[in-house]
């Protein structure tokens, strides 16, 4: 009992948390070191043309708080929706042989629902463009 408590006393002792403690100093002292470094380093030369807001070099044309159509959200959350349901085809993958016909029968029955579900947004034109 006293040879248990012993070892797990050895396994959490603070030294062994030190070399996590050294790389997150090194790491601050790195960061702040690029961080003030190219502050200092660099050039200083303010004109007009750098203190301009950059578009992308598009010239600005226009409102930016134009509405933007319901469907293309819709159509995210449903590109959203339909990708996590495809993660979980991973599971059967990896365990496809120990799964069995047991496997195979749950993962033919979230296909259907899958596709169920599919051809209901089809049939309600959710992945139409139309307005």
């Amino acid at each position: 009992m006293i040879h248990t408590f012993l070892q797990v006393q050895a396994i959490n002792s603070t030294s062994n948390y030190l070399p996590i403690g050294i790389q997150l100093i090194f790491a601050l002292l790195l960061l702040s070191l690029m961080i003030y470094g190219t502050n200092a380093l660099g050039p200083k030369r303010k004109t007009a043309d750098k203190l301009v807001n950059f578009e992308g070099g598009i010239e600005i044309k226009g409102n930016a708080r134009q509405p933007i159509a319901v469907k293309y959200f819709l159509v995210a959350i449903l590109f959203v929706l339909f990708d996590v349901e495809v993660i979980f085809f991973y599971p059967y993958a990896v365990n496809f042989r120990q799964l069995g016909w047991g496997g195979f029968g749950a993962i033919c029955m979230f296909v259907g629902f899958f596709l169920i579900g599919f051809f209901y947004i089809i049939k309600k034109g959710g992945l139409s463009w139309e307005d």
